[in-house]
């Protein structure tokens, strides 16, 4: 007797949903993009628990007669390609017909739609993939409303997170939306709360500014480039406003948003020499590529991409912005001279008498009749930050007669709301005003002229990763301070100030390396030098 069974439609339907629908931000995704392609201005979502109960999305496209309507939950029905040449040829967010047919499958889901300029429209309900009522009446544009997603796979459901991790996902997705199509108008409200208002805008540099507040706009840089095969509209770190976490990087081909090993890599090829350690630059690519050069088609999620030819594609990234990133800063090079072995377990004893001088960057050689030492004035201001912040020196917050406000994206500003109480362990005092805006009345003095968006920006990458002790969580935020407010490359010392940081130094608990484990200094024995010259 065969062992090989042909699966039940409704089980293999239950299996392609799961390969297009992993939560509920998956369907706020599909229907978001969805209303897109039906040439919507204005865009609500709604969602209750964090969309396990419901998500409602709404727009004023041109929706759709009772027999499109009837045909759209059907699997691979699309108005968007007829033949196989179509494929290599993509121009719209959705072309494979499966997300209503994938929602439908694994959820209650209700349509409600008319075409543009009629005044007759349809209602239909499914659950779980089995038509409930279909019915006439009037309507304009077009509303899906999701309820109970999983209700019929309870194992599926066990794997939700929580209504509050939900819901960031949701805001994720809404703002990648939303920045890949700044003319459309987004509003997303949660339980009943308005959560994002977001205006149509007339170009991306706007829409930026709307969802990050125009301080972070003012750390980017704009390129444009154009090609015959492609054009990039992009906005990057510019000088040293660099993150420690990966939280705002996004790529976006032909206005879809995607994740893309191969640009990514480009992007901090030409970083390289530039971008410090375990540093992060903010990324904004805008890619617009004739869809005859990509294949859309791979994965069901269309979060991934093919490129005809990707050694093109990878030197255009990083040429546009290496050449970009050299008005603001030039890598330092180094010759082959550096000797093969360097003495570990140089005693290095401050005194007020060493002279000095600057190597370039952030490096300072320091002489005496020992030898030489070699100063990295960043690492070693950052450890010196890192243990006074420990030892809960230094940290005394000024109260600030003006507070300073500070936009920040969405989730973010929510998870610093959230957690304000153990910032206040770190002089940092800060108060809603609305609108993804903060106030902050009070910091440590040696913040004054700190970025304290990116701050806590990093901050609240550190929450949301989670999984740290209340101990490592202290010494990490110490740690990601004393990295924004160190010295940088671009500062030149005075005497005075070199002689108070080596002083500093010397008084750390671990004076060799910063928090990182990047080292501080290498020293070089007078042994050592004469080695170097043959002299032994």
């Amino acid at each position: 007797m065969s062992k090989i069974k042909v699966l039940p439609q409704s089980l293999r339907d239950k299996i392609a949903a799961g390969e297009v629908i992993e939560r509920p931000a998956s369907v706020v995704k599909e229907l978001i993009e969805n209303s897109i392609d039906a040439e919507s201005t204005t865009i609500l979502i709604e969602v209750l628990y964090g969309g396990k109960r419901l998500i409602r999305v709404s727009d004023n496209g041109i929706g759709m007669d009772k027999e499109d309507a009837l045909l759209c939950f059907e699997r691979y029905a699309t108005s968007k390609i007829l033949n196989e040449e179509d494929l290599f040829n993509i121009k719209t967010m959705g072309f494979r017909g499966e997300a209503l047919s994938s929602i439908a499958a694994v959820a209650k889901i209700k349509l409600t739609t008319a075409s543009k300029g009629s005044n007759q429209g349809v209602l239909i309900e499914i659950h779980g993939g089995e038509i409930k009522t279909i019915k006439d009446l009037s309507s304009i544009g077009t509303t899906v409303e999701v309820k109970d997603i999983f209700y019929n796979m309870p194992a599926r459901r066990k794997f939700l997170r929580t209504d509050s991790t939900e819901l960031l996902h949701i805001i994720d997705t809404v703002s990648e939306e939303a920045l890949s199509h700044h003319e459309i108008g987004f509003t997303l409200s949660s339980d009943n709360h308005e959560t994002l208002s977001i205006p149509p805008s007339s170009c991306s540099r706007e829409r930026i500014m709307q969802l990050y507040g125009s301080e972070f706009l003012d750390s980017l840089t704009e390129i444009n480039i154009k090609t015959k095969e492609m054009s990039l509209n992009s906005f990057i770190t510019k000088g040293e406003y660099f993150r420690n976490s990966k939280s705002h990087q996004f790529i976006f081909i032909n206005r879809r948003p995607v994740r893309d090993f191969l640009i990514t890599h480009a992007v901090y090829k030409a970083y390289e020499g530039i971008l410090p350690s375990k540093k992060h630059p903010v990324f904004f690519l805008f890619f617009n590529i004739n869809p005859q050069y990509i294949d859309l088609n791979v994965h069901p999620t269309k979060h991934e991409v093919r490129f005809k030819d990707k050694e093109y594609v990878y030197h255009f990234v990083y040429s546009s912005i290496r050449e970009s990133l050299t008005k603001y800063k030039h890598p330092i090079s180094f010759t082959s001279s550096m000797p093969s072995a360097i003495s570990e377990n140089v005693e290095f004893e401050y005194e007020p008498s060493f002279s000095f001088i600057y190597l370039g960057d952030t490096f300072i050689a320091l002489t005496d009749k020992g030898g030489l030492t070699l100063l990295d004035q960043h690492a070693a201001h950052e450890r010196i930050l890192y243990e006074k912040f420990l030892r809960g020196l230094d940290i005394n917050s000024n109260r600030l007669l003006f507070p300073k406000q500070v936009r920040l994206s969405h989730k973010e500003y929510i998870t610093i709301l959230e957690n304000r109480i153990i910032l206040k362990d770190f002089g940092i005092d800060v108060e809603d005003f609305g609108y993804d805006t903060l106030l902050i009345r009070s910091f440590p003095h040696f913040l004054t002229n700190a970025d304290i968006s990116g701050i806590l920006s990093d901050i609240a990458s550190i929450i949301l990763n989670g999984e740290l002790t209340k101990e490592g969580f202290k010494k990490t935020v110490a740690a990601k301070i004393a990295c924004h407010h160190s010295i940088r490359g671009s500062i030149k010392l005075s005497p005075e100030e070199i002689n108070h940081l080596l002083s500093d130094l010397s008084n750390c608990k671990n004076p060799d390396t910063c928090p990182h484990g990047r080292p501080t200094k290498i020293s070089f024995s007078l042994e050592d030098v004469k080695r170097m010259f043959k002299k032994r």
